[in-house]
């Protein structure tokens, strides 16, 4: 790669990651007892994902459906 391409380059990432959003909070229930959790990703298997997603870490502020 040239030196000449580097500028370019490092625009375009920046780029891709300044339009990134960040990921919505879901209710996770566990498939044991129905505890249930909030977070972005699984806890793992035992756990199933509710189908609300929420904008904030307590999952109370619900994203608008597009």
């Amino acid at each position: 790669m040239s030196i000449r391409r580097l500028p370019i380059l490092l625009l375009l990432l920046a780029g891709t990651a300044a339009s990134g959003a960040p990921a919505p909070w879901y209710w996770w229930t566990s498939k044991v007892d129905g505890a249930r959790v909030c977070m972005q990703t699984s806890p793992g298997p035992g756990w199933s994902q509710e189908p609300v997603a929420f904008k904030d870490a307590r999952c109370r502020i619900r994203l608008d459906p597009r």
